[in-house]
C-alpha cells in the first residue's frame, strides 16, 4: 500500500457540554497540526499516489474554513461537541467531498483509504480513518 501525506494546521476557539469535560467546558482556545494521508494499492499513471500539490491546497483551503472561528457560533456544529475527534472526521468528510468532485486530478480512482489526524499537542492527537468509495 503506498501513502502520502501532507501537514497543516489551524487555530479554532470553543467550549464542550458535559461534566467530563472537566475545565474545557470553559472557552478555549486550540491550535491543531493536521496530518491527511491518502492511500492506495497502485500508483496512478503519472506515479504518485495523488498530486501532492492539490491535496496540500485542498487541505488548505478545508481548514481555512475552520480557521480562527469561535466554533460555538458556527451553525453547522449546533449542539455538537467539537472535540478533536469530531473535528478530524468534520475534515475527513470535506476532504472526501473535494476527491470526489474532482478537485484532486483525474486520477483519484485508485485512492482506497484516508485518515485525517489533528495533533493537539505533543502528546495527545485523534484521527479518523476510512474508506473512500
Amino acid at each position: 500500500m503506498y501513502t502520502v501525506c501532507v501537514r497543516d494546521h489551524f487555530m479554532i476557539a470553543h467550549s464542550f457540554q458535559g461534566e467530563v469535560f472537566g475545565p474545557a467546558q470553559r472557552m478555549h482556545g486550540a491550535t491543531y497540526v493536521v496530518d491527511l494521508e491518502l492511500r492506495r494499492s497502485d500508483l496512478d499513471p503519472d506515479g504518485v499516489v495523488v498530486d501532492i500539490g492539490k491535496l496540500s491546497d485542498n487541505l488548505r483551503a478545508v481548514l481555512a474554513e475552520l480557521n480562527y472561528r469561535n466554533l460555538n457560533e458556527a451553525c453547522e456544529f449546533a449542539g455538537r461537541n467539537t472535540t478533536t475527534e469530531f473535528l478530524a472526521r468534520e475534515i475527513f468528510d470535506r476532504i472526501a467531498v473535494r476527491i470526489e468532485d474532482g478537485q484532486l486530478g483525474p486520477n483519484t480512482a485508485g485512492l482506497s483509504s484516508m485518515r485525517v489526524t489533528l495533533r493537539e499537542s505533543p502528546v495527545a492527537w485523534a484521527s479518523y480513518e476510512g474508506l473512500l468509495s
